[in-house]
């Protein structure tokens, strides 16, 4: 019993050593597990920025049926995409053709997906810097513990679902946006069937939004190629030779980062 007691003090000693000794050890980047914790760092950034960093706006063109004047509204919509509270706007004078355009929006609210994707993103970034933290300082307490490689396998894991169902909940969202924002909005604004004559000008380019969906789905392949690697520091990948270790009053072989 005394012994047993011993042991237990021992290895909690070792444990607070170690928690308490940073030691940089840059060679598990050069493994499979540090360096693809690498690429979703900054495959994360992409995602959050490329996304949350978007400003566009849609114009209309209108031909008065009062003096034959041609005129310009715009309506400017950014991240999170309420679009029901982009209001159009004409400058300098917000009635044009006896018109207050300002009590007209854009269609639809697409804040939900939008937020979901750009904040789950914004949570991997800190996840992949606390990871990497611990896998270049801390070397050894990861891979002598049981529980740590087994907390980041289900967050792997966990991660890998996350982003297919919001980068596709995300896509599903983009694809609204565009036709909300696109020549389909004419038929949509009341005063454009009765009091003037509406042409669709043009809509900024969404090409960052469709790279933002695109890093989706890397960081999507990039996670779920890692849950192996993940899984190979756990003890579900050796657990005799861990269980044995362990029942020796040992520290386990490393497996290897």
């Amino acid at each position: 019993m005394a012994s047993n007691i011993y042991l237990v003090r021992q290895r909690i000693s070792r444990l607070g050593q170690r928690m308490s000794s940073f030691q940089l050890n840059l060679n598990p980047l050069k493994e499979p597990l540090g360096f693809i914790k690498v690429l979703e760092w900054i495959a994360s950034i992409f995602a959050f920025a490329t996304c949350g960093g978007f400003k566009g706006k849609t114009e209309i063109q209108l031909t008065c049926h009062k003096g034959n004047e041609n005129k310009t509204i715009t309506a400017a919509f950014a991240y999170p995409f309420r679009l029901n509270e982009a209001s159009f706007d004409a400058i300098p004078d917000a009635n044009v053709c006896d018109i207050n355009w300002k009590n007209y929006v854009l269609i639809g609210d697409y804040s939900s997906s939008a937020q979901f994707y750009v904040t789950f993103a914004v949570f991997v970034f800190l996840y992949c810097l606390a990871a990497l933290l611990l896998y270049v300082g801390y070397t050894n307490l990861y891979r002598d513990s049981r529980k740590l490689p087994m907390i980041d396998f289900v967050v792997t894991l966990v991660a890998t679902f996350l982003w297919l169902v919001s980068t596709a909940a995300w896509a599903k969202a983009l694809t609204d946006i565009k036709i909300a924002t696109g020549p389909g909005i004419v038929k949509e604004l009341q005063p454009c069937n009765h009091q003037v004559t509406c042409y669709f000008g043009s809509v900024t380019s969404m090409g960052s939004l469709n790279v933002s969906v695109i890093f989706g789905f890397l960081n999507m392949i990039l996670w779920g190629g890692n849950a192996w690697f993940v899984y190979k520091e756990t003890s579900l990948h050796s657990p005799s030779n861990t269980s044995a270790s362990h029942s020796q009053g040992g520290i386990p072989p490393p497996s290897g980062i």
